[in-house]
């Protein structure tokens, strides 16, 4: 068979083919599956007879075929395969596959496959072509998915299309022109001259693209912007004309002429107006008909006014406007549509700090929507109420929101209940009612508040002296109807540890005394220990309170008892307040009143720096509040080392300090640090120290009395060393024993500096096993002078009772450079004559 027939014979086999089924037949075959496994079916048999059709080249149904892929593209299927016949149906010269190709490539490419150059000649042809229609899809596929290099490339025939009389071309051309300014911002200057007549155009879809145009250029640019502005005068007049106009079938909306183009000039007037004096002046009037003219009856009218809503806000408009804007929120409000309802209170949210008392007029219909049954409207109208509590109205919408807080859904209470406390804590207008506010939320919602309400509460309580006695019988009461809310149960807890003996002396005056005994008080206490509904820190505190009352009861025995059962308990927290406190009972008795002594009043530190400013909700002028300092407290040597006997560790003794003179030496969490795991290793535990007596110890009295402190070094015939040497700092130590005690040894330490720089911020910390007792006095200075050029002293006084080898483990912070340095380093080498 020869070649000519060969292709004769295929053509005429080609004929005999069946014709592909139409789209309307395949959406109808497809919607008779019952299952989706049919549907898959039918769609891998459909796509299979389309890949068959497009590897014979089928030109008579490559339209029809890409049609049904789109179709199934639509359905979630995959159609990739087709995106090469989309191309060649745009090269063809008739409209039907044009407009099948470009809607298949707006479908079927995006920018990030380079498929989509290869359309770039096409589009350029199409964009001259004779007739409107395929210059409309071929804009249409540029402004959809066009990326920067095919913008770049075609801006300059989109820009003379935007020139052209043709008002179906230039909507088209518009639009196009806003994704090319996205995709390339610097070509926005080439469509600046194509701008000037656009706003005189009549039709009704070229000024909407137009308007949409210019608030692209503005948001982009601020030139632009400064531009545009004195096209204000021309906005106004044909929004103006919008509104006056009569009845116009093609453009009428619900009674409402154009109200797309109406909110599209609104947001432009917006952008314009915003920071701007002159131009907000030549828009007032203009908003003020829309806001008064505007029907309100349809959701047409709504979109518009609250567009003008939002205009009237962020521009320099007048107060009267601005409470019109408010006015007509307020009325959304009333509204039965939800989302009318929530578009108002989240606008009305936005404003409230701007525009206080306009929205207090408002405040009952906002209480109102608490009571919606849409869960986002009961938020925001949450959210709103506390924006608007003020000193003025405090007891009112505090009562509103514990109604609230009573019945609301769980996922409320938590915001709920922290509003309130710090609405309380600004707005309160006595203590009592603060107090019982509190105490009203953690009595209805105690299992949802921050962790921080229980330590707010307590200083509130500690700090309102008055209203101890008061306090304490209502937190009783509470205790007696439900245990149930942890953290009530807390602050009752540390309550009637601290004022026991108020609860039980009946000296309330702000309402009637209740009677109860000391045995009625810790019956409760200890029902909250072995309660399943106590949380182990609630625990904590019921126990602390009990030991508490050991100083404020008679009935010591009966605490004693209930201490030391838990000093075996499983919880081990529990178990190391019990110890600790049976060690207060046995060895530290004497110092047990002075340590459960009630607290004294809190100070509440400042937490915005030297200032703070009040925000008071529109009810007076911000003020500013001094922060308060508290007088710094001393406290004895001898009861800081009891207290750190008791409480601290097994190895290792404090480092009592003196002050030093210009910088204050940290040693709270540094010193644990420095401590470290220092201990003596290898043979048996070594002999507990002696006792320190409850005066001031006789080896630290010696360093501050009026004698001489040292002896001559040399003639105490102990050799000196070098404890520290690295990094330019060199450590010496110099020995004698102190006169008359022999068994202190005075260590005075030499640091010297090598390097260029001094070494500022100079501290030497230093601790010794629990064996010894240690003190480290003034420093001569917190300067290291460079090049050795000077010292620094330090003296260190060491009791050693049991004549042990010495070990000490020391840190040293210094400043060089401007680079702060820290060093840790063990001292072993004492020489024998420093301790024996």
């Amino acid at each position: 068979m020869s070649v000519d027939d060969s292709s004769h014979f295929l053509a005429s086999l080609r004929l005999r083919m069946p014709a592909p089924i139409r789209l309307r037949e395949l959406i109808r075959t497809i919607r008779t599956a019952r299952t989706q496994a049919e549907e898959r079916e039918m769609i891998q048999k459909e796509c299979a007879a389309i890949r068959s059709s497009f590897r014979e080249e089928d030109n008579t149904y490559r339209c029809r075929n890409v049609a049904k892929l789109l179709y199934m593209h639509m359905l979630g299927y995959p159609a990739h395969f087709g995106q090469l016949e989309c191309l060649k149906l745009i090269a063809s010269q008739k409209f039907t596959d044009k407009r099948i190709g470009y809607l298949g490539a707006m479908l079927l490419l995006d920018e990030r496959q380079d498929v989509h150059l290869l359309m770039t000649n096409c589009i350029k042809n199409d964009l001259n072509h004779s007739t409107q229609y395929v210059q409309g899809l071929a804009l249409c596929t540029l402004g959809c998915m066009g990326s920067s290099e095919m913008c770049r490339d075609l801006a300059g025939e989109v820009e003379k299309l935007l020139k052209t009389s043709n008002s179906y071309l230039r909507k088209k051309a518009a639009l196009c022109a806003v994704h090319v300014i996205r995709k390339v911002p610097e070509l926005m200057e080439m469509f600046l001259p194509a701008t000037k007549n656009l706003l005189s155009e009549k039709n009704h879809g070229v000024l909407h693209t137009s308007v949409v145009l210019l608030t692209e250029m503005c948001e982009r640019s601020p030139d632009m912007l400064a531009h545009f502005r004195k096209l204000v005068p021309q906005l106004v007049r044909i929004l103006k004309n919008l509104i006056m106009s009569g009845y116009s079938p093609e453009h009428d909306v619900s009674g409402i002429s154009d109200p797309f183009l109406q909110v599209r000039i609104l947001r432009l007037l917006r952008i314009l107006g915003k920071s701007d004096d002159d131009s907000s002046e030549a828009m007032n009037d203009i908003l003020a008909q829309v806001a008064t003219n505007t029907e309100t009856s349809k959701n047409v009218g709504n979109a518009i006014l609250y567009e003008t809503v939002l205009t009237i806000m962020d521009i320099k408009s007048e107060s009267g406007l601005r409470v019109l804007a408010i006015n007509i929120l307020g009325r959304f409000l009333l509204n039965n549509d939800k989302n009318i309802r929530y578009v108002a209170l989240t606008s009305l949210l936005k404003t409230v700090q701007t525009d206080h008392n306009a929205v207090q007029r408002h405040r009952s219909t906002i209480v109102d929507c608490l009571k919606d049954l849409d869960v986002s409207i009961k938020r925001r109208a949450m959210e709103l109420s506390f924006a608007l509590v003020n000193g003025n109205n405090i007891r009112g919408m505090m009562k509103e929101l514990l109604y609230f807080l009573d019945s609301c859904d769980p996922e409320f209470k938590a915001d709920c209940a922290s509003g309130v406390f710090l609405a309380a804590e600004k707005y309160a207008p006595s203590k009592r009612w603060h107090i019982d506010t509190v105490m009203r939320v953690l009595t209805t919602a105690g299992s949802y508040v921050r962790d921080d309400s229980v330590p707010n509460l307590i200083q509130l309580i500690t700090n309102s002296v008055e209203m101890h006695a008061y306090t304490v019988q209502r937190l009783y009461k509470a205790l007696l109807d439900d245990i149930s809310q942890q953290p009530l149960v807390q602050v009752a807890s540390w309550c009637i540890g601290e004022y026991g003996d108020l609860l039980v002396s009946g000296q309330c005056e702000e309402e009637e005394p209740i009677q109860v005994t000391e045995d009625e008080v810790l019956d409760v206490l200890e029902g909250l220990l072995v309660s399943n509904l106590s949380a182990p820190v609630t625990r904590g505190y019921s126990l602390t309170a009990i030991m508490k009352l050991s100083t404020r009861f008679s009935s010591v025995n009966r605490i004693k008892k209930v201490v030391s059962i838990y000093g075996s308990s499983i919880d081990v927290e529990l178990q190391q307040r019990a110890v600790e406190y049976n060690a207060l009972f046995k060895k530290y008795d004497h110092m047990r009143p002075a340590l459960l002594e009630r607290m004294p009043i809190m100070e509440k530190t400042a937490t915005n720096g030297p200032t703070e400013i009040v925000q008071t909700n529109g009810e007076t002028e911000p003020s500013v509040v001094e922060p308060k300092h508290p007088p710094p407290v001393t406290q004895p040597a001898n009861q800081a080392n009891c207290l750190l006997d008791l409480l601290g560790g097994n190895d290792v003794v404090p480092v009592i300090q003196t002050t030093m003179p210009t910088k204050p030496a940290s040693a709270g969490g540094e010193l644990l640090d420095l401590l470290g795991d220092l201990s003596l290793s290898g043979g048996p535990a070594p002999a507990p120290a002696p006792s320190v007596p409850t005066s001031q110890p006789s080896f630290l009295l010696d360093g501050l009395s009026s004698q001489p402190l040292f002896n001559d070094i040399a003639s105490a015939g102990i050799p000196p060393m070098t404890a520290y040497n690295k990094n330019g700092l060199k450590i010496d130590f110099t020995f004698e024993r102190a006169n008359p005690n022999p068994n202190v040894a005075v260590i005075t330490i030499h640091a010297s500096n090598s390097t260029e720089a001094d070494m500022t911020d100079f501290v030497f910390q230093a601790a010794v096993p629990k064996t010894f007792q240690l003190q480290l006095l003034s420093p001569s200075s917190n300067v290291v002078p460079a090049l050795n050029q000077g010292t620094v002293t330090q003296v260190i006084r060491v009791l050693n009772p049991q004549k042990q080898q010495l070990r000490m483990r020391i840190k040293l912070t210094y400043t060089l450079k401007g680079s702060p340095v820290q060093d840790l380093a063990e001292v072993n080498n004492f020489p024998p004559q420093s301790w024996q």
